[in-house]
């Protein structure tokens, strides 16, 4: 009996010894598999940063910061103050501590193309898009093309064709149309604005869409006064001239000044002097009635808006960024000019507002966004 207790106890303390073992086994299992599934969990979080990273990359999210250039006119300037509310605007889309560093090099909306192409003299520039168009595709200026330039978005503004004559020259002749003067051969006295302008430009393109040259003027017997905005509406006032033509945005001064001191009538252009226009690079506009003083009916005409230029080797998240940044504050830029509010996003990147190609970068915006590009 005693023999019989003994190997009972015996027994069971070889089984609590394996329950034991069996539970000491246990413990090194659980303990051996916790590093192993922590790796695991650190290796997918990293892949899952990994991928939101390319993802934001993809997005044009910018991660280190950029210091660009923007070339404008003079402080006091529409296109100074144009380049000071997109500075604004853009800066709310780089990285922290990115810099956009405004200048005043730019030679204006005709020149601007120049000095942007490869990132001449600057990053990024403010041009009219139809000069624009002309720059890339044949040369402007005596210069070369410039085929490194891409647009961010256009329309920011309302310019357009403004064609005046005298109410005295129409009192006088019975002409109250451009393409009766051309067709009559008239020897109109006509004075604009300087070479170099786009106002100059504009009236060369205006008489090319009717089959003439100033030169054919001038056979006529006619006169073509190029020189400044002053001297333009003084010799309109004293009637030493019969009519102009301009590209200018409602209120400008002398155009206002002029229309509340002297009878000017404003022309109307024939849908087919229109047509030819807009082929060329403008985009149609209504001026409407009382836009000047005397003028009772709106007005149809082209106009060549606003641009915003880079060159095309730009890399393309920073030209994302940066279009994203525009768009997404549009009203702002209304409230800090307010030809500006005429900015849309919705049609920003359409060829008509752009002049020239769309950037790849700022492409990718527009389509992700729905919004129309060609």
């Amino acid at each position: 009996m005693r023999l019989n207790k003994m190997l009972a106890l015996g027994l069971a303390a070889m089984m609590t010894m394996g329950l034991a073992g069996c539970g000491s086994s246990g413990s090194t299992t659980a303990t051996t598999a916790a590093p192993a599934e922590q790796k695991a969990t650190e290796a997918a979080a990293e892949s899952k940063e990994a991928e939101t990273t390319a993802a934001a990359t993809a997005g044009g999210e910018l991660t280190d910061p950029v210091q660009l250039t923007f070339a404008a006119q003079e402080v006091g300037t529409a296109a100074y103050n144009y380049a000071a509310a997109l500075q604004t605007v853009m800066l709310k889309g780089l990285p922290a501590n990115s810099t956009i560093n405004i200048t005043t090099t730019s030679p204006g909306g005709v020149g601007a193309p120049i000095i942007v192409n490869g990132g001449a003299q600057c990053d990024i520039v403010m041009s009219n898009s139809a000069p624009a168009k002309w720059s890339f595709e044949d040369g402007i200026l005596g210069n070369e093309k410039t085929e490194d330039i891409a647009c961010l978005a256009g329309g920011l503004g309302h310019d357009f064709i403004n064609v005046m004559f005298t109410k005295a020259f129409v009192d006088k002749t019975g002409i109250s149309t451009l393409e009766e003067l051309v067709e009559q051969k008239y020897p109109v006295k006509i004075v604009i604005k300087k070479d170099g302008t786009l106002g100059e430009l504009s009236a060369e393109k205006v008489f090319e869409a009717l089959g003439v040259t100033f030169d054919d003027i001038q056979s006529w017997g006619g006169t073509v006064e190029k020189t400044g905005g002053d001297a333009i509406k003084s010799g309109l006032q004293d009637d030493i001239y019969d009519m102009t033509i301009d590209h200018i945005g409602a209120g400008q001064s002398n155009t206002t000044e002029l229309c509340l001191t002297h009878d000017m009538v404003d022309i109307q252009l024939a849908d087919s002097t229109l047509e030819k226009l807009a082929g060329m690079g403008y985009d149609y506009i209504t001026v409407d009635a009382g836009t000047w003083n005397g003028q009772d009916t709106d007005i149809k005409t082209v106009g060549s808006q606003q641009c915003i230029l880079v060159p095309a080797s730009m890399d393309a998240d920073l030209a994302y960024a940066l279009t994203k940044a525009v768009c997404e504050n549009a009203s702002e830029l209304g409230d800090a000019v307010a030809s500006m509010s005429y900015f849309n996003p919705e049609t920003a990147g359409t060829s008509t507002l752009t002049g020239v190609q769309l950037h790849e970068g700022a492409r990718r915006y527009y389509e992700e966004m729905g919004y129309s590009v060609d």
